[in-house]
């Protein structure tokens, strides 16, 4: 049995988005309806201050019965980290699809990591 677990990486984002807590809601939202998942409690977010040159990144934590899901965005930088795990096998999901709609992400990289839990 192995879980599978995604690393993903989105450049070019809304600078705006990333700084809007509705909008990583929206998206948390919308990983959590069409991946099937369920949220053990709700999703935990912190919003750091803004500088004189930037709006303040946003990081949050949804607790999983599957894990969980998380994400670290810096508007400085138009990019967002995200990860997704799961302990039981997923179908594939479409990710740039995801951050391109809610974060017009324009460059979108997925890395699929199988998780074993023996050897």
């Amino acid at each position: 049995m192995t879980g599978c677990e995604w690393v993903i990486e989105a450049h070019g984002c809304s600078p705006g988005r990333l700084a809007h807590l509705d909008s990583l809601q929206q998206l948390f939202d919308m990983l959590v309806r069409e991946m099937d998942l369920h949220p053990v409690q709700p999703a935990q977010w912190h919003q750091f201050p803004p500088t004189p040159t930037t709006e303040g990144g946003i990081t949050g934590l949804l607790l999983l019965s599957e894990s969980h899901l998380a994400c670290h965005t810096f508007p400085e930088f138009q990019s967002i980290c995200l990860n997704v795990f799961c302990c039981r096998p997923r179908p594939e999901y479409d990710f740039k699809a995801a951050l391109e709609s809610i974060l017009d992400a324009g460059n979108v990289t997925v890395r699929k990591l199988e998780r074993p839990y023996s050897a």
